[in-house]
């Protein structure tokens, strides 16, 4: 391998680039035409212009025209596409990630749960939305990333949920199919880092504790997990290993899981390098895109991948162009960005940069690695203090506020926890003891179980739209949906009109029951952020 085309962009790029000049492999960056002056494409040896991310024959021209001879498709856009992988092999370049079986195997979620079943490994009901019933979970089929999912809790919402759920996924997979499975309410998300190479090895490299989300988007991500003990995770190792075999998995992959208590349920298996990958790297000592590198060229894992221990405690958080109370994505040029020493930072953006609406709004991920959780918490907390960013809005002051709230001290989350604890609130002042936690009281019956709040409602209610007569948008982007006209009559937190921005769907409600009085733009239109959409009367 001497020269490696990498078909994506944004900080998982630069980070490929690293640990190909770590190897004295050159590379080649792939630019969109809305992306020309991003940092990955000044970062590269060399640089082609493609007409977009999402097609497999660009980047193997791209490829060609460089002189690459192998490709690595980062994360997210076509990386689980085994089209692409079937494109690469069959100019003769190398491929560098699972082979297309083992892309269709894993990649498409449903077949996924299906061989996992067939392995002994427990999964979460799916189906038809009446075999599965309610709440569910409607998830595109192709991808990941939070992209194309939306929790249904009556038929009312199905229709929607699912119409926006195939558009979410066909903007960001090119891929507009969906299915349903059960939804938990309060689970633990808990995943699984495997490797295997072309020879028969496959190796779990412990697990990643990933249930602090928002928009089932990951925002704080840690490992060791605090809810594992050694016999839970060797059962979920080799749960995740006999499901790898089962497919005929190659290079770096990710089993995802929901815990809840003891029980485990496979979720899904991410056929590619995951963005929180460097908490695994801190705690093993293993470089995973190095090893992707050599089993792509046909050599096993490293000797010390076999017999590595997980030693001390990583923690990474996400810093986004985003609002820290609505998490609905923000766009500008960053005029200042400092970014702390002392741990480990993978930046997406320089100072002076510009963040768009197209593409994930991601500034850089802040990883820290201690001997102790406590010690790696406070490296992190020291970190965010250092870090500043002026010109566009982020979620910094969320992050800050995350690493020091109790509950996340106590390692007490699950994946309810930001919309039960909304974001910048006053925390607890302590934890609950660890007996006291969830609705247990003495001598009484457990109450029946409540549904965790909607985050997705619960952004829309912090967001910029609260009881105001003019509904405006939060960010720039493109309106997908205009659901109202003038005259008519709208409930409170009724859908007016839809944006997308940066690949996913926000909703922008009424704030009250209210009539429309005018409607501003059309279906398709590019709007600006601040731009009044819909004007209402009580």
């Amino acid at each position: 391998m001497r020269r490696l085309l990498v078909a994506n962009r944004g900080e998982i790029a630069l980070r490929i680039f690293r640990a190909c000049r770590s190897l004295g492999v050159e590379t080649v960056a792939v630019v969109a035409p809305d992306d020309a002056g991003s940092l990955h494409a000044r970062s590269a040896d060399a640089a082609v212009a493609v007409a977009s991310y999402l097609d497999a024959a660009e980047h193997v021209r791209a490829a060609r025209e460089a002189g690459a001879d192998a490709v690595h498709p980062g994360y997210g856009f076509l990386a689980e596409s085994a089209e692409l992988a079937e494109t690469v092999l069959a100019a003769g370049l190398t491929w560098v990630g699972p082979p297309p079986a083992a892309l269709r195997a894993g990649g498409d979620k449903l077949a996924a749960k299906e061989t996992a079943r067939a392995a002994g490994v427990p999964v979460l009901p799916g189906g038809t939305p009446e075999e599965v019933g309610f709440p569910l979970l409607v998830k595109a089929a192709a991808g990941g990333g939070g992209r194309g999912m939306r929790v249904v809790r009556s038929p009312g919402e199905l229709e929607e949920a699912l119409a926006a759920a195939r558009r979410e996924a066909g903007a960001a997979f090119g891929d507009d199919a969906v299915f349903c499975e059960r939804f938990l309410e309060r689970p633990r998300h808990v995943e699984i880092q495997l490797l295997a190479d072309r020879h028969g090895t496959v190796v779990a490299l412990g697990e990643r504790e990933c249930s602090i989300q928002r928009r089932h988007q990951k925002v704080l991500e840690e490992s060791p997990s605090t809810a594992l003990d050694p016999a839970l995770r060797a059962a979920m190792g080799d749960a995740a290993v006999a499901l790898a075999r089962a497919v005929g998995y190659e290079s770096a992959g990710t089993a995802e899981f929901l815990l809840s208590g003891r029980e485990f349920f496979f979720l899904e298996l991410n056929a590619r390098i995951q963005v929180e990958h460097p908490v695994t790297e801190l705690v093993t000592g293993v470089d995973l895109v190095a090893e992707q590198l050599r089993i792509a060229s046909g050599a096993s894992l490293s000797p010390h991948v076999t017999r590595c221990n997980l030693e001390g405690h990583a923690v990474e958080v996400r810093l986004y162009a985003e609002d820290p109370r609505s998490f609905l994505p923000q766009a500008g040029r960053v005029e200042r960005l400092r970014l702390p020493g002392g741990i480990r930072v993978d930046a997406g953006v320089e100072e002076g940069d510009e963040i768009g609406t197209s593409y994930d709004p991601m500034i850089a991920k802040l990883v820290a690695h201690a001997p102790t959780r406590g010690e790696a918490l406070d490296r992190l907390a020291e970190a965010l203090h250092e870090t500043e960013v002026d010109g566009v809005t982020t979620n910094l002051p969320l992050l800050r506020w995350l690493v020091s709230h109790p509950l996340v001290r106590a390692g007490a989350t699950t994946t309810a926890f930001l919309v039960e604890q909304p974001p910048l609130s006053v925390p607890p002042l302590r934890a609950p003891a660890p007996a006291w936690r969830g609705s247990w009281r003495p001598n009484l019956p457990d109450p029946p179980p409540q549904p965790a709040p909607d985050v997705d409602a619960t952004s829309r209610a912090h967001g910029p739209t609260a009881e105001q007569s003019r509904v405006t948008a939060p960010m720039p982007g493109t309106v997908i949906q205009v659901l109202v006209a003038p005259g008519d009559r709208v409930a409170a937190r009724a859908p007016l009109v839809v944006l997308e921005a940066m690949k996913m769907e926000t909703p922008l409600v009424s704030p009250y029951d209210a009539t429309v009085r005018a409607v501003h733009v059309a279906e398709g239109d590019r709007i600006a952020g601040g731009a009044v959409l819909v004007e209402l009367d009580e």
